[in-house]
């Protein structure tokens, strides 16, 4: 009976350990504070250093995000319309600036690949690993 108990106990351990693994370490995707660009933080080391290479051996034709303006519920625009703009590495954190400023009330779809995994334990344990890469998306509202 101490067996078992001890095999479910480190079996629990294991699934939460795995499970917990990079809950907190999503990069994180959010308007600056005057609304002008958009800021992604909170990017693991991991990540950091290929975009840091890959940034330095071409920095003007790099596209890490992706930002699409959705339409409104009462706009006649019916598609998602590409925002044009440039990226820059800061410090530990990638800058989009657009071309032409965010349109106050409006709704714009931020896609990124920045550290997103195609299988880590918690996918394999839950059955949910997918056949492609998915990237990280955020509706932000300016």
């Amino acid at each position: 009976m101490f067996k078992s108990v001890k095999y479910l106990f480190v079996f629990v351990v294991a699934i939460n350990i795995c499970s917990c693994n990079n809950t907190n370490n999503k990069p994180i995707l959010k308007f600056s504070a005057d609304s002008t660009s958009i800021v992604i933080k909170n990017i693991d080391q991991a990540s950091l250093f290929e975009i840091k290479k890959v940034y330095q051996a071409n920095p003007d034709s790099v596209n890490f995000i992706s930002v699409l303006l959705t339409p409104g519920e009462t706009d006649s625009l019916q598609d998602e319309i590409n925002i044009s703009g440039k990226t820059i590495l800061r410090g530990d954190s990638i800058i989009f600036l657009p071309d032409k400023p965010f349109l106050k009330g409006k709704k714009y779809l931020v896609e990124s690949y920045i550290a997103v995994e195609f299988a880590n334990g918690s996918k394999l344990f839950k059955g949910t690993i997918k056949h492609n890469l998915e990237p990280q998306q955020q509706m932000l509202q300016r």
